[in-house]
């Protein structure tokens, strides 16, 4: 076999799961239900966020916080804060990758 097949989950329960974490690529599934995200923190590679379901609240820098449906792509410049949460209802589900990989591990914000 020469492809390699990653499963994923396909539940609503909070996770995230990084299949892939190479130097040159990271591929990140995330599932949030309502009232989780992640802590705030500055983004370690450039970050093309893919919102699957639901509605994603996400917060930049000082900006205010935006909000964006299924089917948005949002790329985030390197070391960008940010706040990455669901806020709604409906269970939120992610794609994230890092292209290239993470330059080092997250900072949080203090």
């Amino acid at each position: 076999m020469i492809e390699q097949v990653f499963k994923l989950s396909t539940g609503d329960k909070t996770l995230v799961e990084k299949p892939i974490l190479e130097k040159d690529l990271n591929y990140i599934h995330m599932i949030f239900e309502k009232g989780k995200g992640l802590a705030p923190h500055y983004a370690n590679a450039i970050v093309h966020m893919t919102v699957v379901r639901g509605r994603l609240s996400l917060t930049l820098e000082e900006q205010e916080t935006a909000v964006y449906e299924k089917g948005t792509l949002i790329k985030i410049p390197y070391n960008t804060k940010m706040h990455v949460r669901n806020e709604h209802e409906e269970v939120l589900e992610l794609i994230v990758i890092k292209a290239p990989g993470a330059k080092h591990p997250v900072k949080y914000v203090k």
